[in-house]
Formats: C-alpha cells, structure tokens, sequence
C-alpha cells in the first residue's frame, strides 16, 4: 500500500529471495479464506517486507504516518466525521502558513512514496527477476526511501506541527467546536504528531540494528524452515521479540497502563487493546471448537468435482475481469495484472492496482484472490483525495474487512453463483472439458472444509479463525514473558491439537510455515480475524438497509451495495480512532463477533447436514 494511504518504502533484495525460496516450497498453492494482503514498506528498517505464505506482505501501517497509540483505544469517534460534523465556513490552512506549510512537505512525501510504488509494482509484475536487476531496483528503491524517510523526520516537521496546533487552538476559542474543517485539521495533526513522535523515538543505532536483524532472522527462518531445524532458527527468534520489545518500549512511552503487546498491536490495529482481542477470540473459540467437530463428524461433504479439470488460463482472466469489474473495480483508476502472488497497490488515489494468478487445473483460486484483491482496492479507490493519512485506511483489520466482505459474504453466496454461474460455464466448458455444474454443486465445492489442513494460508473459512487465534496467543505469552521462544514448537503442536485435533508432524508444517515473526510483524495475526468478524457484521448491517440484497447480487446489480461500503467505510479514512469507533458511529455498535458466528452455523449446519 501507499502514503496518503499509507507510505510505501524500499524493498531488499534478501525478501526476494527470501520469497522465491519459500514459493519454491508453496508452488500452486492460492488459499482461499485470507487471499491478500496489501503492499506498504516500514520507514525505518527501509527494507523490511513481510510476506505471507502465499503472497507478498509488506506492513502497511507500520509505515504509516498516521498511528494513533494505543491508549486511544476506545476513545469516542471523532466528530470530523462527515455525518456528524457542522459544515465548514472556515479554510485553516488560509489562518495558518505553518499547516499550509506542513501539509506541502506531507504531500511532497507522499508523492515521492507513490513513484516508490511505481517502481515496486514494476518489479513485482513486469521486470526480470533475476539477481542483477532486481538488486538495481532494490537500490532505486533504497535511495527513494531514505530521501522519503529523511523528509518525514525532519525536525521542521515538528516545529511545523506545534505551531499549527497553537493556530488551531487560538482559532477554536472564536468559531464553533463543530466546524468540519476545524475538527478535520484537529485529527490530521493529532495523526501527524503521533506519527512523528514515533518516528523520531526510535535511536539511530536501533533503527538499524531492526533493519539488519529482519535481513539475518529472515534468512534464518528460510533455512530453518527448508531443513525443519527450529532450534536453529530460536536465537534469532528471540531477538526478534526482543528488538520488537525495545521499540514498542520508547513508543510507548510513559504510558506503562498499556501492555507491550497492545502497542505491537497498535503498529497495525490501532486503538485495539489485547484485553479486547482477548475478549472477542475467547467467544470465538469457544464456539468453534466444538462446531468444527460437529461438522467432522458428518458423513455429507460436499463433491469438489466442479474445482478440478482444466481451465483455459486466458479464459480465466477474462472471467475474472468480467466479475470484478461487475462488483465495482474501476478499470479507469486501476488495472489487473498477474503476478506470482496476489497483491493489491496503490500508486495514488486515482491508479489503485490488483494482480492475481492461475492455475490451469482448477479455477476457483484465481477468482477467489481476484474478488478479494477487488475488494483491497475499492476500498482504496474510494478514499478521499486529500493525499494526507487521514485518508488512508484505518487500519488493517478494516482493510482485511473489506476484502473478505466481497470475497466471503458475495464471492462465496449462492447468490453470487447464481449470477457467475453462466459466466463460468461460457469460460470453461469445452469439448475436452465439461464444466456444466449447476450454481448449488458450484457454491457447494467452493464451501467444503478440509479438516486435516495445517497450514494457515490454506485453510477455509471456517478453520482458519482457529489457526490465528493459536499465533494470537503465543506471541501475546512470549511477550508477556509466560513462553520461552524455545518451547513454541511444543506448544503450538498442542494446540492445534487441541484447537483442531490435528497432529503436527514437524516444524515446517508447524511453527515455522509463517514468515511474520522473522520480519517483526509481532501484533499483526490478529488483524485477519478481527477483519474476518468486520465483514460479517458489516454484511449483516448492509442486509438490514438493502433488504433485497441477495436478489441484486443474483442479477448482477452491485452498485447499492458497494455504495453502502463507501459511505459506512471507506470515506472516513481514519477520521475514527479505530475500528470499534468506526464501527459504533456507522452501525450502532462496536465489533460484535456474533455475527460471525451466526455466518459460519448459517453457512454449514445445511451445508454438511448437521443440527
């Protein structure tokens, strides 16, 4: 992802390798419950790219100029959002030069972030990837990110915030306290100031101590993970927690109230506290648990005979582009590439760019990444265009929450296969192969649990919220001092047995399949669930106001629906505080995981037959 959106930084060269050799490991492999991430890189590691099993992950909203600590968490929703707020006769930035000036040298590195992005989507989709141009990229991408990196850490930037805080403080005495313009200059500094403080709290000597050891952990979980060797990969491990910890320390602070993880947290969820993760997860699991072994036990699976055969891959694409575009991706502000692994970019708010790819022996992955990346970026092409970072995503979860909400709760109906199903027998049945599957058998295979999965990027919806509420908990234990990082293989083996009466036979298949904790992505598990839970309520919500919303999706029709996402979502940027602020003021209450849960026993209690 992006500035304004949030910024983008340099990638190594090391993280592509790191990459290639983990895809050599995972060579077809697109999962259908988590298909995306979005792309952004850290500002002071400035080559730290975090990548999923299956596609590229950079940390967004470590990047990001715009955090909001967590002691913001459950702080009342401003009131600069557009519903609430009194419209504005007053322009700030004419009352004072020291905003207009800040907001120049902001957008100056924003523009600087989005030609980074230029540059990283080319390597990504159109360059070679052998070493020697890839390393040359690498260094194009270096240089811009320390220039970016320089600009936003600048001690002007400071001075500037300060005093444009004082102007806006002298000029709220005299006009009203609901004035849009006033209360959105109010947050844009609030952000910027958090952003900065973080920024310039971490020492030199630190930063660059956390840039080395993501290229030397990296590397060392890929040869631990190749030769199944935990025990080699443990030191560098523990300093990853470590360093994780040191930094999260300064940014937080004085504010010891907030535990160490809840400020890991906030690099990514802002404003969401571990207490209240805790609180949604356990009412999760204690739910799932039993359900999946419910859902075991039945004898009524669904076939999966409509996902395998071959499939014409331009024929594909066509589909693809056809039903993506039908949900509401702009081709006029974005494009559709392939690309090893699934991503979605924003190059500005206007080019907002999807990849996807696949398989010529089956057909259902490829669709599901390009609905989900659909989903990544109408939530970015509908952003405002202030190219600040109050209109940039609020957070990971939220973003997640969109993606899922297009991917699960449309690309996953038996609406949606009402409507999809003649387009995907016009792309795939041919003479040499039959693909006359009615939209029951269609949504049916597409739905089917594999109860035997172990690994987290493969897992369907309804498994997967366990796989993450195992990391969610060992990293919280290993931070809070109650697991040494040498008993992690011992514990997450008990419990996904546990979780999911699955025995783990090694390492590999185990606690070294994720590349998170090797990057310092320490707090960033959670967000796929917590997004997950979003998607559901928000689905429910936008039911409840377009009562007739499956008999649209059956014919096609998705404009009312998207809209809803844009006025209830997208637009406010991060005008909230976090995502149970947002979701409080735009649907009257915060994130409630029971409508998750009623999805799931909706979903499957008729679909595998049981009570």
């Amino acid at each position: 992802m992006m500035l304004s959106k949030p910024h983008l930084f340099s990638l190594s060269t090391q993280y592509i390798q790191a990459r290639q050799q983990y895809s050599n490991t995972h060579p077809t492999t697109v999962p259908s419950s988590a298909t995306a991430m979005i792309l952004s890189f850290k500002k002071f590691a400035r080559a730290s790219l975090i990548l999923s099993a299956r596609h590229v992950l950079i940390s967004a909203f470590v990047t990001q100029r715009s955090f909001v600590s967590s002691t913001t968490a459950h702080m009342t929703a401003t009131t600069a959002a557009a519903d609430c707020a009194a419209p504005s006769t007053i322009n700030f930035e004419e009352h004072s030069k020291s905003y207009n000036d800040l907001l120049e040298r902001l957008r100056e590195i924003t523009h600087l972030n989005h030609a980074s992005a230029v540059l990283n989507y080319d390597r990504q989709v159109f360059m070679p990837q052998s070493d020697r141009p890839q390393s040359s990229r690498g260094k194009q991408l270096a240089v811009l990110a320390t220039i970016a990196h320089q600009k936003s850490t600048d001690p002007i930037i400071g001075q500037l915030i300060e005093e444009a805080t004082a102007d806006l403080t002298e000029l709220l005495k005299t006009s009203p306290a609901d004035d849009e313009a006033l209360l959105t200059a109010k947050r844009i500094l609030e952000l910027e100031k958090d952003a900065y403080t973080k920024s310039t709290c971490i020492p030199n000597e630190l930063a660059a101590r956390k840039a080395s050891l993501e290229a030397s952990a990296n590397h060392a979980w890929v040869k631990a993970r190749q030769s199944n060797d935990f025990a080699s990969f443990a030191p560098a491990l523990k300093d990853c927690f470590d360093t994780a910890a040191e930094i999260a320390s300064l940014q937080r602070g004085d504010n010891t109230d907030a535990s160490l993880y809840s400020q890991m947290l906030d690099q990514f969820e802002m404003g969401m506290a571990s207490s209240r993760i805790d609180e949604l997860f356990n009412q999760v699991q204690s739910t799932l648990v039993p359900f999946i072994a419910n859902i075991r036990a039945s004898d009524d699976a669904p076939s999966l005979d409509a996902l395998s055969g071959k499939f014409n891959i331009d024929a594909q694409k066509k589909a693809c582009q056809k039903i993506v575009t039908a949900i509401g991706f702009d081709e006029g502000h974005g494009r559709i590439d392939v690309s090893v692994h699934p991503f979605t970019m924003s190059l500005s708010g206007a080019d907002v760019r999807i990849t996807s790819r696949f398989s010529d022996d089956e057909w259902y992955q490829g669709l599901m990444g390009t609905i989900h990346e659909g989903g990544h970026a109408m939530y970015e092409q509908n952003l405002g265009d202030t190219e600040l970072s109050i209109d940039s995503a609020l957070s990971m979860g939220v973003h997640e929450s969109q993606s899922l909400f297009w991917e699960r709760h449309i690309g996953k109906s038996k609406a949606f296969y009402e409507w999809a199903q003649p387009i995907l027998v016009e792309a795939f049945n041919t003479d040499d192969n039959k693909f006359e599957y009615s939209a029951e058998e269609l949504y049916a295979a597409v739905n089917a649990v594999d109860f035997n999965n172990l690994i987290r990027v493969e897992a369907d919806e309804l498994t997967y919220p366990l796989h993450v509420i195992l990391r969610y908990n060992i990293e919280r234990d290993v931070v809070a001092g109650k697991l040494d990082v040498a008993d992690i293989p011992a514990r997450w083996n008990a419990d996904m047995k546990s979780l999911l009466d699955i025995d783990v036979p090694d390492d590999t298949k185990g606690c070294l399949q994720d590349i998170h904790w090797s990057c310092l992505a320490i707090g960033y598990f959670p967000t796929y669930l917590l997004g997950s839970m979003m998607a559901a309520q928000l689905a429910h919500y936008c039911k409840v106001a377009i009562p007739d919303m499956d008999d649209k999706i059956k014919a096609g029709e998705f404009d009312e629906i998207r809209n809803w996402l844009t006025k209830r979502v997208h637009t406010h940027g991060k005008r909230y505080k976090s995502l149970d602020d947002l979701l409080l003021a735009e649907v009257g209450e915060e994130l409630n995981p029971q409508y998750f849960l009623d999805y799931l026993k909706e979903k499957y209690v008729p679909l595998y037959k049981v009570e």
